[in-house]
């Protein structure tokens, strides 16, 4: 793929010994964020899941066009708070430790998204009599079959560890319609069910949300000021330039709530967001054939960007050609089709398979895109104690 010039300028400029590194370009980031802002009509708030990269300078950048951040851990939030200290948080996430409900509750956490009936006690617990708190039943929420079918990683809509199963709603209700609900103040229903869904699909997959919460709610008597659909907008690396189409998005986001005009929505999308602003750029170490076919083997690896390894794809990269070769022995290199593996000793170490190039050497640049989500975070930073990659700000 083309790597904008700018950052291919920088990468080239970069000593090997600098390298590998990790490129943000933080403009880019701010203008599609501020674009994705502008494609949502009124009643509808935007959260950053953090998980998708908790970077502080990439959490800055967002500030100005999110109402405020997902977190899903103590870690998370006492790092969320320091980089963006007036920002609203909603915590959420399976398997909630006492110490990070009691972190939560210190640190005045008001937005919550409980996954089971004793979360619920849990939570009411860690309150004194005078604090009050808003809660989402985070549900896996039935939809009709092959509403899911696309999507890259499946949360919900079949069983799940995550949320609070259909059958189980109505014990959670029941439970604050007591004295529970006098601190647990239910907002409405959360219920992200998976990740990789095109505009339509996710709008499909949003009205059907939306209308069980709403049926939910007159079979019980109540009023649901929120409905929260989480992320799970697709991301192509096969094809960087397939963008989730955000006016889409939003334009039948408004339909929606034109239905409902009562209804405030809230999604929390992460990769989408940041994916397209990181750049991992590292230096061609060797060049090899084996049995026909052609390896690069590049400084660090998949303990540094584990995204392809997880999810099974190719990593979108741009060679950077470096004409100078300063050592007295031939310089290796191969056209055509190459593997770009990395230095670690096992063969999952594979960063992109058989991609055709112009040309290949030892010493030239490869700068890896979107890699701005999922990538060092995820990592296994310290298998063989490869140096970590430095990090850039553009």
């Amino acid at each position: 793929m083309t790597v904008p010039s700018n950052v291919s300028a920088f990468a080239a400029g970069l000593a090997a010994d600098a390298l590998p590194a990790y490129v943000y370009d933080l403009g880019a980031l701010r203008t599609h964020a501020a674009a994705v802002r502008a494609a949502l009509p009124a009643g509808v708030e935007l959260y950053y899941a953090a998980k998708a990269n908790p970077d502080t300078a990439v959490l800055e950048a967002l500030r100005s066009s999110v109402d405020g951040y997902e977190v899903s851990s103590a870690g998370e939030l006492a790092h969320v708070r320091q980089a963006a200290p007036d920002a609203p948080l909603a915590f959420g996430g399976p398997g909630k430790t006492p110490a990070e409900i009691a972190a939560a509750v210190a640190a005045g956490v008001h937005r919550w998204h409980v996954e089971s009936v004793q979360e619920l006690y849990q939570l009411a617990a860690a309150l004194d009599g005078e604090q009050r708190v808003d809660v989402m039943l985070r549900v896996n929420v039935p939809v009709a079959e092959g509403s899911l079918e696309s999507v890259a990683l499946a949360m919900g809509g079949r069983p799940s560890p995550f949320g609070l199963d259909p059958a189980a709603v109505a014990s959670a209700l029941a439970l604050l319609a007591g004295p529970i609900g006098q601190q647990l103040r239910l907002r409405g229903i959360h219920a992200h069910l998976g990740s990789g869904l095109s505009a339509a699909e996710h709008l499909a997959v949003t009205e059907q949300i939306v209308n069980w919460s709403a049926a939910l709610a007159t079979r019980h008597g109540l009023r649901f000021d929120e409905v929260n659909v989480g992320g799970g907008m697709a991301v192509d690396y096969a094809h960087p330039s397939a963008r989730f189409d955000w006016v889409e998005f939003g334009d039948g986001l408004g339909k929606l709530l034109d239905r409902r005009p009562e209804l405030r929505l809230r999604i929390e999308p992460g990769r989408a967001l940041t994916a397209y602003c990181g750049y991992y750029a590292t230096e061609v170490l060797d060049v090899k054939t084996s049995q026909g076919e052609h390896f690069a083997v590049v400084r660090g690896g998949t303990h540094h960007l584990r995204t392809p390894a997880t999810k099974g794809h190719d990593q979108p990269f741009a060679v950077v050609p470096v004409e100078e070769w300063s050592h007295p022995w031939p310089r290796p290199g191969a056209a055509g089709r190459v593997s770009l593996t990395g230095q670690l000793c096992t063969p999952k170490d594979l960063l992109a398979q058989g991609i055709p190039v112009a040309e290949v050497r030892a010493g030239d640049r490869i700068v890896f895109a979107m890699a701005g989500a999922y990538a060092w975070n995820i990592s296994h930073h310290d298998f063989l104690m490869h140096p970590h990659p430095g990090f850039h700000y553009l």
